[in-house]
């Protein structure tokens, strides 16, 4: 259904079509500054975490990183917001589901539930999704749009792939729940019977299964050089007075 024209309200217009991210994107991700510096910087021990990943998206598109416990909104700009997620694949380029972390979703500390393992799969799956719902809505209320953001790694980071997807709330009427084999929780849509949740009793944490669009950015890195120590601190003209003994 259309949304209906409104006298009273201005629509806002995210700042790109979703998934559609901007022209320099691409070059700044795989071939620019970012990466390859982390690469030359760091070697092969590089890591490119969660925090790394946001502050490094905010800087590309002109936004503000602003870390949230909440996760939803680590990224802000006008009335956009974006989750940042990272998740390894050694074939960022061709995987067709990743599963993401999101979140800590306890029915222990929201409904003061004791007994978790006893409880009906359904019901307790009912809980989990109400969490996280209940976080969506609190975020939407704030912003106009909501999204989020995901860079697919390979272990060497020199295969890297991107997409962003609306953040949405799930029905709980539309999915069905059941423990598993390692006592986790799964839930399944009602459709087509496919694994979309898990939810993991010791630590509460809660993972989503997500889709990878054919139309993500996908990008190949050539290995950089690794940074002298010496020349770096030569190039920024080290003096030993910089240095205090407390």
């Amino acid at each position: 259904m259309k949304s209906p024209k409104l006298r009273t309200v201005e629509k806002y217009q995210p700042p790109y079509p979703l998934n559609k991210f901007p022209e320099h994107f691409a070059v700044n991700l795989g071939l620019g500054r970012e990466v390859i510096y982390l690469l030359a910087s760091r070697g092969k021990d590089a890591r490119l975490e969660g925090q790394d990943w946001e502050e490094i998206f905010a800087r590309l598109i002109g936004a503000e990183w602003k870390p949230s416990n909440v996760g939803l909104d680590d990224v802000v700009l006008e009335q956009t917001a974006w989750g940042a997620k990272t998740v390894k694949n050694p074939k960022p380029s061709t995987v067709a589901k990743v599963r993401l972390i999101s979140g800590r979703n306890s029915p222990v500390y929201s409904f003061g539930d004791k007994e978790i393992s006893r409880c009906e799969p359904n019901e307790l799956g009912e809980k989990i999704l109400a969490i996280w719902n209940e976080r969506v809505a609190g975020i939407r209320k704030l912003y106009r749009h909501v999204r989020t953001v995901v860079l697919i790694k390979s272990n060497d980071l020199l295969e890297l792939a991107a997409f962003e997807f609306d953040t949405i709330m799930y029905p709980a009427d539309q999915y069905w729940w059941q423990w598993n084999e390692r006592n986790n929780l799964e839930g399944y849509t009602k459709t087509d019977e496919r694994h979309l949740f898990t939810w993991q009793p010791h630590g509460s944490q809660f993972t989503i299964i997500e889709n990878v669009p054919e139309e993500r950015l996908a990008v190949r890195i050539k290995e950089p050089p690794l940074l002298d120590r010496d020349e770096v601190l030569q190039s920024i003209k080290f003096d030993p007075s910089w240095i205090t003994i407390l």
